[in-house]
């Protein structure tokens, strides 16, 4: 029988704060979970789910991977003697192996580095941080245009209770 907290987790519960823009804006080609260095005010946003990541980007300096522009709305039980900085740079905390991987890429092959989502493994708040190339705008719309039809499609294939077409 699972306990409480491990059908909590199940439930999907804990929020999981999703960066829309990315793969519009972006084609994705390769994924990695990177942890995040926060402060206690900022792991109590991100539970409550007041964060946003949308505007968000990694930038790479003196080797190692930082957050920038993702804001987090501090909590209502908010400690009053700290300073809040909402916008804030963040560490990424990865293996030195994947940075430098990371690091040949971006710099030679001109990838650029993105959060996809923030979410919770083992207690620790996780960023997907994507290996991705930006779109460019016939790209975009092709891929839009690929969605409504898969839209259409389903419509007109989905049927009521009585096996009639719905249109």
């Amino acid at each position: 029988m699972a306990t409480k907290a491990q059908q909590k987790n199940k439930a999907g519960a804990t929020p999981r704060i999703v960066n829309k823009r990315a793969t519009f804006d972006y084609t994705i080609e390769e994924r990695f979970e990177a942890g995040l260095v926060l402060r206690g005010w900022e792991v109590k946003s991100v539970r409550a789910g007041r964060t946003q990541i949308n505007l968000a980007h990694v930038y790479i300096r003196d080797g190692e991977l930082f957050l920038c522009n993702a804001h987090m709305n501090p909590a209502d039980q908010v400690c009053t003697h700290e300073t809040l900085e909402t916008n804030r740079t963040r560490k990424l905390l990865m293996h030195r192996r994947e940075i430098m991987k990371l690091i040949g890429r971006v710099e030679r092959q001109g990838y650029t580095l993105i959060p996809l989502n923030l979410h919770f493994s083992k207690g620790r708040v996780k960023v997907d941080i994507a290996l991705a190339r930006g779109k460019r705008e016939y790209e975009k719309r092709a891929d839009e245009s690929k969605k409504e039809w898969k839209r259409e499609q389903e419509r007109i294939m989905k049927k009521d209770s009585r096996g009639r077409n719905v249109y």
